[in-house]
């Protein structure tokens, strides 16, 4: 019989708090990855991709405030795929890198099983993008629905029930008919969405890791101009307290260290010498 002050609840729950200690410390020493693109392509790639995996996470909840946040996605996603040619875009630059990752095959020491696997995952979403034809998006833009949304999302409350009646309803709806609703739309931005995961996981891919310090915070560099840059990735410390801000374009970037302060002061610049790491992704 346990005696006092050793109830066995007491063992699972400092080993629960032990495990729960571990998992923080691991967050901490793990490092946070600031990224910023350098030009408007890199930047209406990193926005798809981080809009088509937030509409896809609420797409597969149940409730009818994750339908009201997929929906409010898919229409940010329809705001930058539709401003332009994006299609186009994106056919062109699998192309581009297609033919790239051909030519290297020649190369000596090259691991060609697996860079012919990666030609062939391109290969795929190419024939995949170009099956969806150029009017892929045209179902989304008839859509009297989702014009109503969008066009009531631009006031604040205005998506509310009295205001969108027919939101409304639609959200009253069982998960599975709403599920199955989204699903249909998402599936429409499917081969778009996922060239261009492909597409910045390759760029991420093509980046070499090196090791420098900000001197009082601060680090300027210069890139190539034969090779211009067109994502920056900085590595820091989750435990230092501070976070990178970046500026810059493709030739030259800076790099600015500031202190997290919480969230009712401003942050400030710090003035320490901070290790870091940065990728530079052509």
């Amino acid at each position: 019989m346990p005696g006092r002050g050793h109830h066995p609840q007491n063992s699972v729950m400092r080993e629960g708090a032990s495990q729960k200690g571990e998992s923080a410390a691991a967050a901490a020493d793990k490092p946070l990855v600031f990224e910023q693109p350098l030009n408007e392509r890199m930047r209406s790639y990193l926005r798809i991709d981080f809009l088509y995996n937030q509409a896809l996470f609420h797409a597969h909840s149940h409730s009818q405030w994750s339908s009201r946040a997929a929906v409010t996605s898919l229409l940010d996603l329809l705001a930058i795929v539709t401003r332009a040619d994006m299609r186009a875009d994106v056919l062109k630059e699998l192309e581009r890198q297609i033919s790239m990752l051909t030519e290297y095959q020649r190369r000596p020491g090259v691991d060609v099983e697996r860079l012919r696997s990666v030609i062939a995952n391109l290969s795929r979403l190419r024939t995949d993008l170009l099956g969806a034809g150029s009017t892929f998006l045209q179902p989304l833009r008839d859509s009297a629905f989702l014009a109503a949304v969008r066009h009531r999302s631009s006031i604040p409350g205005g998506t509310c029930e009295f205001d969108l009646p027919d939101f409304y309803y639609w959200l009253s709806r069982t998960a599975e008919t709403r599920e199955e609703v989204l699903a249909r739309w998402l599936a429409m931005l499917r081969p778009l969405c996922d060239a261009i995961a492909e597409l910045l996981w390759l760029t991420r891919q093509g980046g070499k890791v090196r090791s420098e310090v900000a001197s009082g915070g601060i680090f300027h560099i210069t890139f190539e101009r034969d090779s211009p840059v067109q994502l920056l990735r900085v590595l820091v410390g989750g435990d230092l307290g501070v976070y990178p801000e970046i500026s810059g374009s493709h030739y030259r970037s800076s790099v600015r260290f500031v202190v997290w302060n919480g969230l009712m002061e401003r942050p400030r610049q710090t003035d320490a010498d901070v290790p870091f790491e940065i990728v530079c992704c052509s």
